[in-house]
């Protein structure tokens, strides 16, 4: 194998917030719209549950549950994943127990069906889908993280409207919105949709969440269902300060120990490692620029979904092993972004996979090469880096050098031992 650089063990380190008491949080965000006026007793309200990895999310959820609890009401969860869980409302209930949001954690009843109601066409001409029991319920209530889209761009991404187009448009619902949103944008598609369910629905109001650089809930803001818009925009100028970065603009290789859709919509973060509008090249002002991504695992709460692994141009074999191609592809199908489903060159061991990538960086020696390590595009406190960065590691402010420089921990097997395990 080509001789590698030696590499430093790094810590990256942000300014944040942090919410202390997500449950008394949540009660005086909800506490403060007066929804009272609103919701009778015996009234049902239905909570939206999705498929993201959220911090703190059970909690989050059953303290709307308890809030809606002390109005009399009889709150209870419906999934809301678009075609997340393989599109099967079994496979939906699965990935929130992996969140633990169970029945019983909760203290209400979880509602996971497939089924929709075309409550209305839009301008544009296709039809307006809703889950039935969200459709159904006296009031609807909307949780979810905001931050950027993996593929959207514009004042609304990644929040609580596209929950309302995509998560409880179901598998239906979303597959026809991804249609649209290449006729048209993605803002427009949004706002059309949400305009139909908000004038003829039942929506009562919405809870927005933002993550800081180290997953921690650093943001719970609070909206009545008129006023969803102006939050979700809001919370995405905030979401956009806070995202964790790669603290190098130009890399030859990044490694990636697992990707999976707890992570992000796309597996790994577009908008971390360059490639929102490319799969495999970052735009002129796009950063950072990435020559080649390997991927080394698909994390456990994926169940399979490998959707993001065309993302990459190497992984090892045991990533192409664990993948369901059914949920994949029906994953990549409804979104539209198919390239995102194809396999890349994959190898049995990372000595082969590195020894590849290397040869197609271009005349850059592989003592000089510019890589760095990372557990994932969500956890980039603490990276591995080749010792090329030796003098920038000592200069830029927020990077402290724990270790090294050392060779890379092989076993005998010829795969990395990760020191992010």
């Amino acid at each position: 194998m080509s001789k590698l650089p030696k590499f430093f063990t790094v810590c990256q380190h942000w300014e944040t917030t942090k919410v202390s008491d997500i449950q008394k949080e949540v009660e005086k965000e909800l506490s403060a719209l007066q929804l009272g006026e609103k919701v009778r007793k015996g009234q049902t309200v239905a909570i939206t549950a999705g498929s993201r990895g959220i911090a703190n999310i059970s909690l989050i959820l059953r303290s709307i549950v308890d809030y809606f609890k002390k109005l009399g009401a009889v709150p209870f969860l419906v999934t809301a994943m678009g075609s997340h869980g393989g599109a099967t409302a079994q496979g939906q209930r699965e990935v929130l127990e992996n969140y633990g949001i169970t029945e019983e954690y909760c203290g209400c009843e979880i509602r996971s069906d497939m089924e929709t109601i075309a409550v209305c066409r839009a301008k544009e001409g296709f039809e307006v889908h809703m889950d039935r029991h969200a459709w159904e319920a006296d009031h609807l209530v909307v949780c979810n993280r905001v931050k950027p889209h993996t593929g959207f761009t514009g004042d609304l991404q990644s929040g609580l409207m596209k929950m309302l187009l995509i998560g409880l448009g179901k598998h239906k619902g979303a597959t026809i919105y991804h249609r649209a949103i290449k006729d048209y944008s993605f803002g427009q598609i949004v706002r059309s949709v949400v305009g139909e369910v908000v004038g003829r629905g039942n929506l009562l109001a919405g809870l927005g969440v933002v993550e800081n650089a180290y997953e921690e809930t650093s943001v719970v803001w609070g909206a009545r269902g008129e006023e969803l818009e102006s939050l979700d925009k809001k919370l995405l100028q905030i979401a956009a300060d806070q995202m964790p970065t790669l603290p190098f603009p130009n890399l030859d290789i990044l490694l990636i120990d697992e990707i999976g859709k707890n992570i992000s919509g796309t597996g790994m973060d577009t908008n971390v490692v360059g490639r929102k509008f490319d799969d495999h090249r970052a735009a002129k002002d796009e950063y950072p620029k990435i020559k080649r991504i390997l991927v080394r695992g698909l994390t456990q709460e994926s169940k399979g979904n490998a959707t993001g692994i065309g993302m990459s141009e190497f992984c090892l074999s045991r990533v192409v092993e664990a993948m369901d191609l059914e949920v994949t592809n029906t994953n990549c199908l409804t979104s539209g972004h198919v390239t995102a489903a194809m396999i890349p060159i994959h190898f049995q061991t990372d000595r082969e996979m590195l020894e590849a990538a290397l040869g197609t960086i271009g005349l850059t020696h592989p003592e000089e090469a510019k890589i760095v390590w990372v557990p994932n595009t969500l956890k980039l406190d603490q990276f591995i880096c080749s010792k090329v960065f030796e003098n920038v590691l000592k200069k830029q402010e927020g990077l402290t050098i724990l270790s090294g420089p050392k060779a890379l921990p092989f076993g005998e097997n010829g795969l990395l031992v990760s020191p992010f395990e």
